[in-house]
């Protein structure tokens, strides 16, 4: 692994958290779905620090939403400098996003298993994940130079 990769994915993750902020807030104004605490919280029991109310925990809810996309984006860098890229890197970098979301919010007790939600927020959580993986992985595979050969050069489909 080369750092370049790894500082290549914290600057993919920088973008595709900021991506997914700006779709969060678009669905926000559109279903008003009020802003979760979630991440604050979880970092608040992760840093053992007194519970307190939502509106004084911002700034850590804050940390916790941007550092963890900022900090999984190495993963992705990575990823890209090791051959997994494209849709298919961004599919299974989704799927990490995802785990490390659910392993610290359900490890602090702070979340509950996904499954136990509605639809709707399974939905919309599966979508905003979704953008910030794929946003991520589009700037990682950009910036990030794979093995040679992969993904194989293809000939257009017209061509085939």
């Amino acid at each position: 692994m080369t750092s370049g990769a790894a500082i290549h994915g914290l600057v993919a993750g920088l973008a595709g958290v900021t991506a997914m902020t700006a779709a969060e807030k678009l669905e926000q104004a559109l279903t008003h779905r009020p802003n979760s605490f979630v991440p604050g919280h979880t970092l608040e029991r992760l840093l053992r620090l007194p519970p307190k109310p939502d509106e004084e925990r911002l700034w850590l809810n804050w940390a916790m939403h941007w550092g963890q996309g900022i900090l999984l984006g190495a993963v992705r860098g990575v990823m890209a400098e090791r051959g997994m890229r494209g849709p298919v890197g961004s599919f299974m970098f989704l799927n990490l996003r995802l785990l490390n979301d659910q392993t610290l919010e359900n490890a602090t007790g702070v979340g509950a298993p996904p499954w136990t939600w509605p639809v709707d927020e399974q939905v919309i959580d599966l979508l905003h994940k979704a953008v910030y993986a794929f946003t991520t992985g589009a700037v990682a595979d950009r910036l990030t130079s794979g093995p040679a050969g992969v993904p194989a050069p293809r000939k257009p489909w017209t061509s085939r």
